[in-house]
């Protein structure tokens, strides 16, 4: 390894297996002190256990590392604290967090329970806006600065079975912008240099295993090394941004803006006139809408074979 990520305080949540547990050993590798955070659950959330996070702390420390493990519900307003001052108050600043967390409670928007809605915004949407306040707070009082690396998925533009996955996915990725945005004016007003970038990443684990189509795939390990590029002095100017990552690509996602504007000839449109040119704007193409006939009909056929 090169030593990117040479002495920097890295908090990694969901750090216990899967993508946050690859991070986690990647980041230790490049030299960070590492606090593993997660509160390992089974896939429906009982069950929880320091266990996991202990495991990965201890791996990192045998090779030679520096890791802290803590275990904690990251949907609580005060875990997020907890993690960020493991890091600060063991080796003095928190130079970047890592939000890979997350659960799924599956169902058709139709028949999602109130508790399946709730504890999958919790823990991703929630659990990214306690870790990013508490390391905010910190960042923008270092001279250092730091980097928030948001862990979204391609699910945020739609999903036909996890409105609730997709939703906080979804706002994970405003708030990721948010505080890009934040970040930004905080640096142009002679501040230190804070960064906040999204990764939408496609690698087998648990939460992918049950995924009733094909999809493009690649190994946890392959999400790391664009996470440490984010946080590295190298990638500090990356800011508001999502990145795809799978297997060896990586791509970039557009930002939302008006494509096309059309204007009433008037004070105020009529559903006649818009009717009568609606042409000029039109709509924009769905490439999940475009697909979906592809897996409905793997689904069905994975269902009955």
């Amino acid at each position: 390894m090169s030593g990117h990520l040479e002495g920097k305080n890295i908090a990694i949540t969901g750090g216990g297996a899967g993508i946050g547990r690859a991070v986690a050993l990647a980041c230790a590798d490049e030299g960070a002190n590492v606090v593993v955070a997660d509160y390992g659950v089974a896939m429906d959330g009982s069950d929880p256990s320091s266990e996991v996070a202990d495991a990965v702390a201890a791996e990192i420390e045998a090779k030679g590392g520096s890791a802290i493990a803590i275990a904690g519900d990251i949907s609580k307003f005060d875990m997020g604290e907890q993690v960020i001052a493991a890091a600060c108050d063991t080796w003095g600043t928190i130079d970047g967090v890592v939000c890979p967390a997350g659960v799924l409670r599956e169902r058709m928007l139709f028949n999602m329970a109130e508790d399946e809605w709730d504890h999958v915004i919790a823990v991703h949407l929630k659990g990214h806006f306690n870790v990013y306040r508490a390391a905010f707070n910190r960042m923008r009082k270092q001279e250092t600065g730091g980097s928030l690396v948001g862990f979204t998925s391609g699910a945020f533009t739609a999903s036909t079975a996890q409105a609730n996955y997709s939703a906080a996915k979804g706002g994970i990725v405003s708030l990721t912008r948010s505080a890009a945005l934040t970040a930004a004016s905080i640096r142009m007003r002679g501040g230190p240099a804070i960064n906040a970038n999204c990764i939408a990443p496609v690698a087998k684990t648990r939460m992918s295993e049950n995924v009733p189509f094909a999809i493009e795939t690649g190994e946890p390990e392959d999400i790391a090394p664009m996470v440490i590029y984010l946080m590295s002095d190298a990638g500090r100017d990356v800011n508001a941004q999502i990145y795809t990552v799978v297997g060896g690509r990586i791509s970039v996602w557009n930002q939302p803006m008006e494509v096309r504007t059309m204007t009433a000839e008037g004070d105020r449109w009529s559903p006649e006139d818009i009717a009568a040119r609606f042409d000029e704007i039109g709509q924009e193409p769905n490439p999940f809408i475009d697909d979906l006939e592809r897996r409905m009909a793997e689904m069905e056929q994975n269902k009955n074979g």
